[in-house]
C-alpha cells in the first residue's frame, strides 16, 4: 500500500491508525572543543623539531620529527582543523587545517621532494617553503588578537619562529649551522611551550568546569 496507515472498518465507520508511532526528533550530538587536541599534536611536534634547530641534539635524530608530522602535528591536527569547521569556528579551522597540512607537507617534503632539489639548492627550496608559512602566520596573529591572550602568545612566537628559520634558511648552505635557525630553534621551543599551556588550560578548565588555568580571552571569540 502507499499508505502509511492500516484502515480497519469498524461498525461502519473507518479508523484509520498510523504503523508506527512517530518518532521523536533527535538530539544534534554536542561536539567536544578540539582546539586542545589540535595544540597538543602541534606543540609535541614542533618540540621535538625546535631541539634540533636549537642544537640541543645531534641534528642525526631529525627523522624522529617526521612519525609525529605525519600521525599527530599532522593527521590529528587537520581532523581537529575540520571539526572546527563543524563548530563553526572560521579562526580555528584555518588555524588548524592549515597547520596539519604544514605538517604533513613537511613530512612530504623530507621525505621525498627534496631528492628531485639539487643539493646546492636545498636550503634555498627550503627557505621559500619556510617564507609562505612566515607570511601565512604573520597574518593568522591578528585573527589570534581577537581570540585569547594565550593563543596570541603562541601565533606571536610562531611567526618569529618562522621568520628566523626563513632567514637561516636563505642566508646559509647548511642552515642548521646558522645562529638565525639555533635562535628559530628556541622560539620554536618557547612556541611549544605555549601552545602545550594553551592546550593544558583548555582540557583542565573543561573537565573541571570551571577557569582553573587563564588563557586571557579577548572581546571577541574567534567564531564568525
Amino acid at each position: 500500500m502507499s499508505d502509511s496507515r492500516i484502515t480497519t472498518p469498524t461498525t461502519g465507520m473507518t479508523a484509520a491508525e498510523p504503523l508506527a508511532p512517530a518518532a521523536a526528533p533527535l538530539a544534534e550530538a554536542a561536539t567536544a572543543d578540539p582546539a586542545p587536541l589540535g595544540l597538543a599534536g602541534f606543540a609535541m611536534t614542533t618540540m621535538v623539531l625546535s631541539v634540533v634547530n636549537a642544537g640541543l641534539m645531534n641534528a642525526a635524530i631529525a627523522p624522529t620529527v617526521l612519525g609525529l608530522a605525519l600521525f599527530y602535528g599532522g593527521g590529528t591536527q587537520f581532523f581537529a582543523g575540520m571539526w572546527e569547521f563543524r563548530r563553526g569556528n572560521t579562526f580555528g579551522a584555518v588555524a588548524f587545517s592549515s597547520y596539519g597540512a604544514f605538517w604533513l607537507s613537511y613530512w612530504f617534503l623530507a621525505t621525498f621532494s627534496l631528492r628531485a632539489v639539487p643539493i646546492g639548492q636545498i636550503h634555498s627550496a627550503v627557505g621559500i617553503y619556510l617564507l609562505g608559512w612566515t607570511i601565512f602566520t604573520a597574518y593568522m596573529t591578528m585573527g589570534a588578537l581577537r581570540v585569547s591572550g594565550a593563543v596570541t602568545a603562541v601565533f606571536a612566537l610562531l611567526t618569529l619562529t618562522f621568520l628566523f628559520l626563513t632567514i637561516g634558511a636563505f642566508g646559509s648552505p647548511v642552515p642548521a649551522t646558522s645562529s638565525w635557525t639555533k635562535i628559530g630553534g628556541w622560539l620554536g621551543l618557547a612556541t611549544a611551550a605555549a601552545a602545550w599551556y594553551t592546550s593544558f588550560a583548555g582540557v583542565t578548565n573543561s573537565t573541571w568546569k570551571r577557569t582553573v588555568l587563564p588563557t586571557w580571552p579577548m572581546a571577541a571569540t574567534g567564531r564568525s
